[in-house]
């Protein structure tokens, strides 16, 4: 075989240059502490890696989404702590309100703490976060989801959506409660209208009706939106009992009668199908008073705010006489009621919002486990062994040199070296 003297300098050459590669690709390798420095070098584990490096970029959002969800939720749960800080004041408030002994002086110091409070509850429901949103807007977080109108009364501007955000590659987590859910749907005991018929002939009024059981009335007994109360007398003809008339003023069927019993109070306290009244007065044979339902300005549902207002109105409108005193007493007991079914609506939403920064607790275990793990295969197919890594350099530096030297020798070779 004849091998001309250019074949054998490229070759030469061809055999440095390549071993040359080999030993300035390893010190890359070193250098930069990876396997895998272009796809060429495993094809199978740079898709693995893609794949992997995805999987990191979602469990980062996952972990920055879990901080974002915390935050909100957290400070949420601050403010629901004030507003039930708040809503406890106002019931102390309503109670030292009923004392008898208490005179237009001191209602009128209760009413104006309550109207601290009243403002204090209206900046809570309105509350922002670090971003400027409003917590309790639904999905109109940009603008106030309280408005108060020039009459006194407070309107929700907000809608009934309740933001999510994702925790997991298949969870999601509420981040805030909307305010017509936390503090405008509550059960109004008051939700029923009462008057005395104008052709009575005694003195006495009616009360506001309270509805037992969180504002629930049984509408199978209202069947046509009212029933009337009527006197009935004994045979001395003393008023002495009572019957309830449906919407056309005729006798229940079957009847449903009772005895009046004066309370302590000398009041009568009538309940029937869920509504309690209580007639106060002379009261004469044949006397009606009504109750009606689902009609007029009363609602099932009352605003927290509206009620602390109402309340705050009675005690500053109301004087010393018999009907100021009955009017606070009735504003007073639904006020009660309404109060302690607002704090029940808060204390619902915290134990929510307890569940979720429990989920959002194990999520943030989860997906650090997962991005451990993440880390940990990554590693180990990228990641460079530096002993073989630094043993392969030194062979590959001892072949280089015995290239270079070889090729100095061949490359001295000439047929008239002989002749000479």
């Amino acid at each position: 075989m004849r091998i001309s003297t250019i074949q054998a300098f490229n070759t030469g050459v061809r055999g440095i240059q390549d071993n040359y590669a080999a030993a300035v690709r390893t010190q890359e390798q070193i250098s930069s502490g990876k396997r895998i420095l272009t796809p060429a070098d495993d094809p199978v584990a740079s898709v693995r890696l893609l794949q992997l490096d995805q999987e990191a970029s979602k469990l980062s959002q996952y972990k920055d989404n879990l901080t974002a969800a915390t935050n909100s939720l957290t400070q949420q749960e601050a403010i629901l702590n004030s507003v039930n800080n708040v809503l406890q004041r106002v019931r102390e408030i309503t109670l030292e309100a009923g004392n008898g002994a208490l005179d237009a002086a001191g209602r009128q110091a209760l009413a104006q703490e309550l109207a601290e409070r009243e403002d204090e509850l209206y900046s809570l429901l309105n509350s922002q976060n670090a971003r400027g949103e409003y917590l309790f807007g639904g999905y109109q977080s940009d603008s106030q989801p309280f408005v108060k109108n020039p009459d006194g009364s407070y309107t929700y501007a907000g809608d009934e959506g309740q933001r999510s955000i994702q925790i997991g590659s298949a969870k999601m987590v509420a981040i805030n409660d909307n305010g017509k859910q936390l503090f405008v749907d509550i059960g109004n005991v008051n939700r029923v209208e009462t008057a005395a018929s104008a052709t009575n002939t005694g003195s006495a009024r009616i009360s506001l009706g309270v509805v037992e059981n969180k504002g629930r009335y049984d509408t199978e007994f209202y069947p046509q939106g009212s029933v009337s109360i009527r006197i009935t007398d004994d045979a001395n003809g003393d008023a002495a009992g009572y019957e309830i008339l449906d919407n056309d003023g005729n006798p229940m069927v079957p009847p449903v009668t009772g005895e009046l019993q004066a309370n302590a109070s000398g009041s009568y306290e009538i309940r029937y199908a869920g509504v309690v009244v209580t007639l106060d007065g002379e009261l004469e044979p044949g006397d009606q008073f009504s109750i009606s339902v689902g009609s007029g300005e009363q609602t099932e549902k009352r605003s927290v705010l509206d009620s602390v207002r109402l309340l705050r109105e009675t005690l500053e409108n109301t004087d010393d006489s018999t009907e100021g005193k009955l009017q606070r007493r009735d504003m007073l007991a639904i006020s009660l009621q309404n109060i302690d079914n607002a704090k029940d609506q808060v204390l619902g939403v915290q134990t929510s919002l307890g569940a979720r920064l429990n989920v959002i607790e194990s999520t943030m275990l989860e997906n650090d486990e997962a991005t451990l793990i993440n880390t940990q295969v990554q590693s180990g197919l990228e990641d460079l062994d530096y002993a073989e890594a630094l043993s392969r350099l030194s062979m590959q530096s001892i072949v280089l040199e015995a290239a270079q030297q070889s090729f100095v020798k061949i490359s001295g070779l000439n047929l008239f070296n002989y002749l000479r």
